[in-house]
């Protein structure tokens, strides 16, 4: 099994590849205005893959696009780790893809959003070469005690939060934050005055953070 994308490429012939996990019931089209709003001054091919169709237990086993299976409101109750493992090796493979194709794994970018956040930290951080970094949205650690520790050559990490999100605590964000910390990853953490979503002043801050890792 491959996953299938939405490809959009800023200008011809790309060197810069971000690769965007969407959150659980979404899609790939989710992020797509991406594109337009980080307005980076370089071309970038943009893949959004779709995550698989799963049942889903939170949501009372309807089937949907998910990354891995939410048990319970408390995240870390009963994680999907197998979920999350077969996910891991799917996004990789399409990460390996694009290096294959001639994309620089110092010009790829890994991230995503809620789930998408989680597995774009889960997959970014075991890629050898590393990464140009990674980005976790309105995400955490599913899986914090199977976590590596950094190396010196560990991609930068941006977490952006919402302080009032009520899916995914701010105290989970922080908590995972501290354990990246712990680990020797470098952490960028901001928080914003919003829900489960995402707001044009962190977009801005992704842009700037875009711009200084791959200028």
């Amino acid at each position: 099994m491959s996953l299938e994308s939405v490809v959009i490429e800023t200008g011809p012939n790309p060197k810069t590849c971000i690769v965007w996990l969407h959150g659980l019931g979404a899609d790939g089209y989710d992020f797509v205005p991406l594109t337009r709003e980080l307005d980076l001054p370089f071309a970038v091919r943009y893949l959004f893959p779709h995550a698989p169709v799963q049942a889903v237990t939170i949501n009372g086993g309807r089937r949907m696009r998910a990354w891995y299976d939410i048990a319970s409101p408390n995240l870390r109750e009963k994680a999907d780790k197998a979920g999350i493992r077969r996910s891991q090796e799917l996004i990789a493979a399409l990460v390996q893809t694009q290096i294959a194709h001639g994309i620089s794994p110092d010009r790829l970018v890994l991230g995503g959003f809620s789930q998408g956040g989680v597995m774009a930290l889960e997959v970014g951080v075991r890629h050898s070469p590393p990464l140009a970094g990674l980005v976790a949205l309105s995400a955490y650690l599913a899986l914090p005690e199977e976590f590596p520790e950094a190396s010196p050559n560990s991609p930068p990490i941006l977490m952006v939060h919402g302080s009032q999100d009520p899916i995914v605590p701010l105290a989970l964000a922080e908590q995972s934050r501290q354990v990246l910390e712990c680990k020797g990853y470098r952490v960028t953490f901001q928080v914003f005055p919003m829900g489960h979503s995402v707001c044009a002043e962190e977009i801005a801050l992704l842009s700037q953070w875009l711009k200084a890792r791959l200028a």
